[in-house]
């Protein structure tokens, strides 16, 4: 059977059609149309090194810091000129999460949705950290970190940068307090006031839709909505803060590696651990001077980072349990007599009748009040003592 002839300008328009073909159903079975409409990467992406990027959230921008932070912040771009520096502020912040989650975006109105409607500022600080990760990968210090070391210190020399997606330390390492009712959840924990890591990690992901659905059972729970949620110290923790961000870091790593991965792996270790992509410091390295796990001190070679909790106030809005007559265990930090002796003290305590837990309580109050007026009158004292000096010279 003799071949078809086709028209001059039919087979001028074969050749591009053709072209046009192959390049649709490359993009239909890799999945990128999904991507271009705003979807989610179904994989990490391929970048080799991490983004020279260093990231910080805060109240105002850098030109209105108090000086405090402005030195803290200082010490990041000081000692890593060639890094890009950017706080995301209480005025931008929104902005930033509209335009990579909007449908120009990723396309997840549910994320802007929640973060527009957020007022506990310590949840908007923990879900804007994973965000800003996510999209744009980097160094996420907080406001209140100083930079110790620069940053190519950060990766031990036997390490290959191209061999890992994400770089954490350990901050909290007492597994022996692991079945404390209070101190349980909190005593084996990965640091996330610095951290550095990839664009585009699924952890990260997993970790804001964590914080969304946490959000969505105890606002059924609650019956509130979102904007109104009472939440205290250990609800934050486990839901938005450390123990959120190991709890999901441990899951990729078992992921990754097809073992269940453990805190017994990161427990007191003497050097870095890589763990399916994941570089894991030692204690020293992001919580030194912390006077419990081991911490060590920021004169160590191997201390990078000093975090100075100035601007970790938001427990004042979200306060850990506190004993009307013994406190707050964690003043023991991890020391374990003293925590022993506040359980069996608080254990005494609740067996008392009604009666005998009001009288101890009158005695607490009471002995505050007295302690309190004789902090006021030494006060008093010393601003009298400092006008007469005055007034002498």
């Amino acid at each position: 059977m003799p071949g078809v002839c086709l028209p001059r300008h039919v087979r001028r328009v074969v050749p591009v059609f053709l072209a046009v073909f192959c390049l649709v159903f490359y993009l239909s079975i890799t999945g990128t149309f999904g991507e271009l409409r705003g979807g989610l990467p179904r994989t990490p992406s391929k970048c080799k090194f991490f983004p020279r990027k260093i990231w910080q959230s805060w109240k105002v921008n850098p030109f209105e810091f108090e000086e405090r932070d402005l030195t803290v912040a200082r010490s990041w771009t000081s000692i890593n000129p060639g890094y890009r520096y950017e706080v995301l502020t209480d005025q931008n912040d929104l902005h930033y999460v509209e335009t990579n989650f909007g449908p120009d975006g990723f396309n997840r109105p549910d994320i802007v949705d929640t973060y527009r409607s957020l007022t506990a500022k310590i949840i908007k600080a923990d879900l804007l950290r994973y965000l800003v990760m996510y999209v744009d990968g980097g160094v996420y210090a907080d406001i209140d970190v100083e930079a110790l070391r620069p940053l190519e210190r950060f990766i031990p020399e036997r390490y290959d940068e191209q061999d890992m997606d994400l770089i954490i330390g350990v901050e909290i390492d007492e597994p022996d307090f692991n079945d404390h009712a209070i101190l349980g959840q909190k005593s084996q924990s990965f640091c996330q006031w610095t951290f550095i890591s990839k664009p585009r990690q699924p952890v990260m992901m997993r970790l804001v839709d964590h914080i969304l659905e946490w959000l969505h059972d105890h606002s059924v729970k609650q019956g509130k909505p979102i904007s109104d949620l009472e939440l205290d110290f250990d609800d934050i923790i486990s839901g938005t803060g450390p123990s959120a961000f190991t709890g999901a870091v441990l899951a990729e790593m078992s992921y990754r590696t097809g073992q269940e991965v453990t805190w017994k792996t990161f427990h007191d270790i003497p050097e870095s651990k890589l763990v399916g992509g994941i570089l894991v410091l030692t204690v020293e390295a992001f919580a030194a001077g912390q006077g419990h796990s081991d911490s060590g001190n920021h004169n160590a070679r191997s201390a990078l980072v000093k975090h100075h909790y100035h601007a970790s106030g938001w427990p004042n809005n979200h306060p850990r349990y506190n004993h009307p007559v013994y406190g707050e265990v964690e003043q023991c930090n991890w020391n374990k007599q003293c925590v022993a002796e506040w359980d069996a003290n608080t254990a005494a305590f609740a067996a008392m009748s009604p009666e005998e837990q009001a009288q101890q309580i009158a005695m607490k109050q009471a002995s505050d009040a007295e302690a309190a007026e004789a902090a006021a009158l030494a006060d008093m004292n010393e601003l009298d003592d400092l006008d007469l000096g005055l007034s002498i010279e």
